[in-house]
């Protein structure tokens, strides 16, 4: 069984390379997994890319197969498809997820990785991590039927959350951005597109995820009295400022802060996180989630492609890394 394999490493801050590496042979109870996508996510890889975790985060923001340390040499990611070569008969030959960085080959337990449904192609199964935090947010938001909801964000985060929410009765939805191009991508999911001054207020919650503080202000606008929002941005080293002196208080609002790192305190009794990936993973059969994969390059060209991600010349939602 061929063992050799290449990683994708932040050597130093803004600097990318890739290192040839020999993965172990599996024992009982792991798996030997060649890649087939792997998928970046733009906000939080960029800032990791860019240095910009602070000192305090480093070990909450670690990923599940991280190797090495922040601000680096580290090998950071965590949406990786692939197919079992090597492990128990019920998964060699399935194609699986896993929250592993980019690399062609690795060697991970049975239970880090779900297998991919037949009715989601591996393609799109690169966004199992991020439809996963949807998820969870949805979790903790508990939006209601006929709810008035803006989702303020539309990156790879937002677009998930509004897809999901777009499943959701009654409710009245806009999914809010500065940037025009966004429209296509709400129009390609069933949802009503707003920029952040024509926005519908008088909403029972937000869901931000621009990770700019003036959209957590725009956000808090937006609401209705005792509405909540529910914040999903990573603002890594900057610091946010609020306008909580204004109608804050007398609203009565609510800003609270959802993280995919445990599973929502509302299904915390009876969901796992296995079970949580597997539902994100039966969501994906929906073709118009296809509408968050905006780019695709080869793995040997991420040394230069994650430069320009994190500058923006690359404007992606989720950017898709090819391995054949």
């Amino acid at each position: 069984m061929n063992r050799s394999a290449r990683a994708f490493w932040l050597r130093s801050p803004g600097h990318g390379e890739l290192r040839d590496i020999t993965v172990p042979e599996p024992a009982r109870g792991e798996v030997l997994v060649r890649t087939l996508y792997s998928g970046v996510s733009r906000g939080t890889e960029t800032l990791v890319f860019r240095g910009g975790v602070p000192k305090s985060q480093h070990a909450v923001l670690r990923a599940p197969f991280q190797d090495g340390e922040f601000p680096g040499p580290v090998k950071y990611g965590y949406l990786n498809v692939g197919v079992v070569e090597q492990g128990p008969d019920d998964l060699t030959g399935r194609t699986v997820f896993c929250l592993y960085p980019h690399q062609s080959r690795y060697v991970v337990p049975v239970n880090a990785v779900t297998p991919v449904p037949d009715t989601v192609p591996a393609g799109r199964a690169v966004l199992a991590g991020t439809v996963e935090t949807a998820v969870n947010a949805l979790w903790d938001a508990a939006p209601l039927i006929g709810d008035r909801i803006a989702v303020v964000g539309g990156g790879m985060v937002g677009c998930s959350v509004a897809a999901l929410l777009a499943r959701f009765p009654g409710v009245r939805l806009q999914l809010v951005d500065s940037e025009p191009a966004r429209a296509a991508t709400a129009r390609a999911l069933g949802v009503d597109f707003a920029a952040p001054e024509d926005a519908l207020g008088d909403c029972d919650l937000v869901v931000h995820a621009s990770a700019d503080a003036q959209g957590l202000v725009r956000s808090l606008g937006l609401l209705a009295t005792e509405g909540t929002v529910l914040e999903l941005s990573w603002y890594g080293d900057r610091r946010v400022t609020l306008p909580l002196g204004e109608a804050f208080h007398s609203r009565r609002l609510t800003v609270r802060a959802s993280q995919v790192g445990a599973v929502s305190p509302a299904r915390r009794a009876s969901r796992s996180h296995a079970d949580r990936m597997a539902l994100a993973l039966d969501l994906l059969a929906d073709p118009a989630l296809d509408a968050l994969i905006t780019g695709e390059s080869a793995f040997e060209e991420l040394p230069e492609v994650m430069p320009r991600l994190t500058t923006g010349e690359l404007a992606a939602l989720c950017h898709r890394v090819r391995y054949a």
